[in-house]
């Protein structure tokens, strides 16, 4: 179904509003509590990064460090779409709460943990809980707010992502300088609580009392079954890249447990993720589009920073602040995209339009060397920045309006699993890409055009060098290779080696470019269906019953509840 009845512009009756009536105050008090939450999850994503091997170096746990960043990444991401069908089911308020208490939990676990092996367990529990986080927020936007009101607020996630990517390895490094990485993990405590303490006080809660009970546990499983092993295998693709066997081993058993995933969709009454939704072009047509825009820009994501790092001789810090360029196009365009929706009505040529700039920012962003001069880049992360912003605020309220009502958790907790999956699979093959370009060969030449004496650059890569290794390599170009260069000559190899770090870097963001111009075609087949002014009545109402007592909300709490006029 794609499209629904005009339901007219008056005032819907209470019964036909998910916000039980709430005024515009207490809406935007629980919009200031969710989007709390949704800052606790995005700067827990920035926030380790920058500190993690100071907290290897306290935990001796070099040998399982990157588990601290996957066992989160497989959590948060694997619970994604359960959480948003159980909101569907039981209402968002329990299933947020909860959310938010386990990711607490985990915090306070993580920041007092003493061996390497606690701090993944606590952070797997900490990711259990910030997979609720992002979904049902959007859901509750969509919850308190019609689909014609939507823009002016999911603009904010835009806003939110771009404060926390930019304050993350500040508050890291300033937390972690004045008191210790333990305290990365506490600075969590008092903004969740606060958080909590709001939603529990006035976010309404609706359940389908009809659909109440019915936990599609097969469906679960399997899902869970088949992304565990998806996420792992595109994890060790990052190091190893796409030949490795062990990559090819997880991503076939992940085939056989998404293969089961579906079949056993296809026969559940009540399945994780509804599979009839993906006979609606306009949300097929989203995910497809939210995918390769993510897997797009995954790789400049990953790469400007290591650009900043390696190239540059920054620290880890300030690589975060040279990306304010990029941050400041991404706010601007999401919170604009979510405006100018509200206003007309529309929302594809703003998607589009998106697109187009996003392909231009990268398709610039190929041509990066290590000469590039700062305003110049600047510019290309702005341009790239305008077109990722719509991404973030339009692609909600395009999936949210084009779905029922009963169907909007499970449906928005999609739209984060594919930009999830789509960010961990660009980021994964922009990797492998790069290895691909920054051979010994491209070394070589730009060594001999950065002047270096051709009796001390061997035409082939001397054993045990590994250029792809760049992770390992300072500004001041500290490989085992370098350290045998006469010191005289050491800058010209550091610029030869910049050099064709910078090219191989560009050549390899030619995939976001095609990835991106992929979700363009993929977008121009979204239906521009017209924003809905009221909500659809909830599944309550319709199985009758009484206005003005929704299901799940006591009779004393729905007798003081009066309706009030939409907002403008």
């Amino acid at each position: 179904m794609e499209s629904f009845p005009n339901e007219g512009a008056q005032t819907p009756s209470i019964a036909e509003d998910p916000a039980l009536g709430l005024s515009i105050r207490a809406k935007l008090e629980i919009l200031g509590a969710v989007l709390l939450g949704m800052f606790l999850s995005a700067l827990d994503q920035t926030i380790v990064g920058p500190v993690l091997p100071k907290i290897v170096s306290d935990l001796h746990g070099s040998d399982v460090y990157t588990w601290a960043v996957t066992i989160y990444l497989l959590t948060s991401t694997v619970t994604v779409p359960i959480y948003g069908k159980l909101s569907d089911l039981y209402g968002r308020k329990p299933i947020l709460m909860i959310g938010i208490v386990l990711f607490l939990t985990g915090s306070a676990l993580s920041g007092a943990s003493q061996e390497m092996w606690q701090l993944v367990l606590f952070r797997g529990i900490q990711g259990l809980g910030a997979g609720s986080l992002f979904p049902i927020a959007l859901a509750v936007i969509g919850d308190l707010f019609t689909p014609a009101e939507r823009g002016k607020y999911q603009g904010l996630f835009g806003l939110v992502f771009g404060v926390a990517f930019l304050a993350g390895p500040a508050i890291g490094g300033t937390l972690t300088d004045a008191f210790s990485w333990h305290a990365i993990f506490y600075v969590n405590l008092p903004i969740g609580l606060i958080a909590l303490a709001v939603i529990w006080r006035l976010l309404p809660n609706i359940k389908h009392v009809e659909r109440a009970g019915k936990i599609d546990f097969p469906g679960v499983v399997t899902l869970t079954l088949g992304l565990v092993p998806l996420l792992i295998g595109f994890t060790v693709a990052e190091s190893a890249g796409f030949a490795d066997p062990y990559f090819w081993g997880w991503i076939a058993v992940s085939v056989v447990f998404l293969t089961a995933f579906v079949i056993v969709e296809r026969r559940s009454p009540e399945p994780v993720i509804p599979l009839r939704l993906f006979r609606n072009r306009t949300f097929s047509s989203s995910m497809l589009a939210i995918f390769f825009a993510t897997f797009g820009f995954g790789a400049v994501i990953i790469f400007l920073p290591l650009y900043f790092l390696i190239v540059q001789g920054v620290s880890y810090t300030d690589s975060g602040y040279r990306l304010l360029p990029f941050m400041f196009g991404l706010i601007l365009a999401s919170i604009a995209s979510g405006q100018l929706v509200a206003r007309t009505g529309r929302y594809k040529p703003f998607v589009l339009g998106g697109l187009v700039l996003l392909i231009i920012g990268m398709g610039l962003m190929t041509q990066l060397r290590a000469d590039t001069d700062g305003l110049v880049l600047a510019a290309w992360m702005f341009v790239a920045g305008l077109g990722v912003g719509p991404t973030f605020a339009v692609f909600t309220i395009i999936v949210q309006n084009a779905v029922d009502f009963k169907d909007l958790g499970a449906a928005t907790s999609d739209l984060t699993l594919f930009r999830q999956i789509g960010t961990t699979i660009g980021i994964a093959s922009a990797f492998t890409l790069f290895r691909i370009n920054f051979t010994w060969g491209l070394l070589h030449d730009q060594l001999i055009a950065a002047g270096a004496p051709a009796n001390f650059v061997p035409a082939t890569a001397p054993a045990g060098f590994d250029p792809p290794a760049v992770t390992n390599v300072s500004g001041g170009g500290a490989t085992d290779f370098l350290a045998q260069i006469p010191a005289q000559v050491q800058p010209i190899f550091i610029d030869g080696f910049h050099r064709a770090f910078t090219i191989a870097i560009g050549d390899s963001i030619w995939l976001g470019v095609a990835a991106s111009a992929i979700a363009l075609v993929a977008a121009f087949a979204l239906k521009e269906i017209p924003l809905r002014t009221t909500h659809r009545a909830p599944a309550a109402a319709r199985a009758g019953a009484p206005v003005g007592t929704p299901a799940g909300l006591p009779a004393s709490e729905a007798a003081r509840i009066r309706p009030t006029p939409a907002v403008d």
